[in-house]
């Protein structure tokens, strides 16, 4: 697969052997309305940071938006010469990654102020090579509609096969750990299916339960459609390995915890 490299940034020395701390992937396809929100909070953020815009074949005014930041050396800019989906723009991200994080963020959501600091700070004090945060759910016009929507201090395998506690948007992950469990299945949560096969090998991952992710309900998203995303649901646990029947009692349960999620 190629990808044509608009803008490179230099190399940006940190206490972490002149490597960038984190870099955040944020795929993009014809998100030109809401990106500049999304990178703007990102560089806002107290830790070192790289911004990675993998740009999937985009037809809006991508290119006016990114143009302002044609200067800002933490800001690259990639163009993907084939629309390859998400889970595959999100993959190409990391290997071109400098930092020994990851973080994640769709063009569409944003971080408050201090998000990545809280996030490195307990995963390094705590030996944790995944966290993700609460999240306060957004209107598609990004204004609060009062719904949190929180997270455990730990997240097992257990549960998380019960239900995905871990919001993409809110990730933060060692980079090692995802070039080894790269995204897959476009047609199912490609996410839901890397967070079990981590956790298959790492045990738990972290939570920290302050919604500093803002999580903008859009229409076009896959899990708006809730018929759509349970078909889906019961694709990650088959993706995933386990048998018909397992799958199963996986998303019933699953399915009773999205309930009340949204409507208890």
């Amino acid at each position: 697969m190629q990808i044509k490299l608009q803008h490179k940034s230099s190399e940006i020395g940190t206490q972490r052997g002149g490597y960038m701390q984190v870099s955040v992937i944020m795929p993009v396809y014809n998100g030109a309305r809401y990106i500049k929100q999304a990178i703007d909070s990102v560089l806002m953020q107290e830790v070192d940071v790289e911004v990675l815009v993998v740009d999937d074949q985009s037809t809006d005014n991508l290119p006016e938006v990114m143009a302002e930041y044609e200067n800002d050396e933490r800001v690259r800019w990639i163009q993907n010469e084939v629309n390859l989906g998400v889970a595959k723009s999100r993959n190409h991200g990391v290997t071109l990654a400098k930092g020994e994080y990851i973080a994640f963020l769709d063009a569409d959501d944003w971080w408050a102020p201090g998000k990545l600091k809280a996030q490195l700070s307990m995963m390094e004090a705590q030996g944790a090579v995944l966290s993700g945060t609460a999240r306060e759910l957004m209107s598609p016009a990004g204004e609060s509609t009062g719904r949190m929507i929180p997270v455990k201090e730990r997240i097992t395998l257990k549960e998380l096969l019960t239900h995905n506690s871990i919001s993409c948007s809110s990730v933060v992950v060692k980079r090692d750990v995802m070039l080894k469990y790269p995204m897959t299945h476009d047609d199912s949560h490609e996410d839901y299916i890397t967070w079990i096969q981590i956790l298959k090998e790492h045990d738990w991952a972290l939570g920290i339960d302050e919604p500093y992710l803002k999580y903008r309900l859009s229409e076009g998203s896959k899990s708006r459609n809730k018929f759509k995303s349970a078909w889906m649901t019961y694709k990650v646990y088959r993706y995933s390995g386990y048998g018909v029947f397992t799958s199963l009692r996986h998303w019933i349960t699953y399915a009773y915890n999205g309930f009340k999620k949204y409507y208890m």
